[in-house]
């Protein structure tokens, strides 16, 4: 599924929450939508999923504008978590994927499919209340993919799962891309971005201040710093277009990080060290999506 926002504008009383939003998500892939807490992307996630109406602009699904039939195939995690405590968990589970448009034989079907990929079958007949945050999450994710939409949009999936669990989901999503989903990652956490995202829009104030594919706007945003590893004793570099940022020992050998100035070639600096030293390996330090969050953010 093909998405992309035109110009979306929403208001509530005097708090513009969204100002002229455009964003494009291109079919089979994981696309992040970033920002910091308030800065729009909840109220855009509604108006995608037809929760709330955009005051002006459109939404396009496949080259359309958006409708209702479009709702069918959105499957839609929240970040606040609701599941009915009292019930049982495969009641729970049967109940939203019916609600999801699946027959009950097909519901039980797929629900047996998941519940054995997850490891939670021993659950099905436990009350929700009896399992844990990360199992409830788990549940919920089930509910979210369980009617097999062309489009996912996850928001804060990670959030209480310990490690493992959290690399459970990370696989799930992965393998989802796999199968031709488009998915809408909403996180915080910067590190699933740089691992599981292929392009990226960060909304600040309202406004889509950065967009664009995840590698393209790490070297978009380059300091010039170069990472070499050397078979060394100890290291003494000076010039004076260039930095020495850190020198530390990694077991037999010495790990170099070193800033240059632009107007310095970067096969300048590679030949210098390599002239001196016998280098094992060197590549360019691109910053990481949480320096680039934290830097746009601030900026803007």
């Amino acid at each position: 599924m093909y998405l992309k926002t035109n110009n979306v504008v929403k208001q509530y009383a005097n708090h513009l929450a969204l100002n002229k939003v455009s964003i494009e998500v291109p079919k089979g892939t994981i696309f992040g939508l970033l920002g910091p807490n308030g800065a729009g992307k909840t109220t855009l996630i509604r108006i995608i999923t037809r929760i709330t109406a955009p005051d002006s602009g459109e939404v396009w699904i496949d080259g359309r504008p958006a409708s209702d039939t479009n709702v069918t195939d959105i499957g839609y995690l929240p970040e606040e978590r609701g599941l009915y405590k009292k019930m049982k968990v495969g009641e729970q589970a049967m109940y939203l994927a019916q609600l999801r448009g699946l027959s009950r034989q097909d519901a039980h079907r797929q629900l047996m499919i998941w519940f054995k990929r997850f490891d939670i079958m021993d659950w099905y007949n436990r009350k929700v209340e009896e399992l844990s945050k990360g199992m409830q999450q788990k549940v919920q994710f089930i509910s979210t993919v369980i009617h097999n939409p062309g489009l996912l949009i996850l928001d804060e999936p990670f959030s209480g799962f310990d490690p493992v669990n959290a690399d459970i989901i990370k696989n799930e999503v992965l393998r989802l891309r796999e199968q031709g989903k488009t998915i809408i990652l909403s996180t915080h956490n910067m590190e699933s971005v740089e691992t599981l995202c292929d392009n990226i829009a960060l909304i600040n104030k309202a406004q889509v201040v950065l967009q664009g594919n995840v590698f393209d706007i790490r070297k978009q945003h380059v300091t010039n710093t170069f990472h070499f590893r050397l078979r060394a004793e100890s290291f003494h570099f000076e010039h004076p277009a260039c930095t020495l940022l850190s020198c530390e020992p990694y077991h037999e050998f010495i790990d170099v990080r070193i800033r240059k100035q632009p107007e310095m070639e970067t096969k300048e600096l590679v030949k210098l060290i390599f002239d001196r030293y016998d280098v094992v390996m060197y590549d360019e330090v691109l910053p990481s999506m949480n320096d680039i969050f934290i830097q746009t953010v601030t900026n803007n």
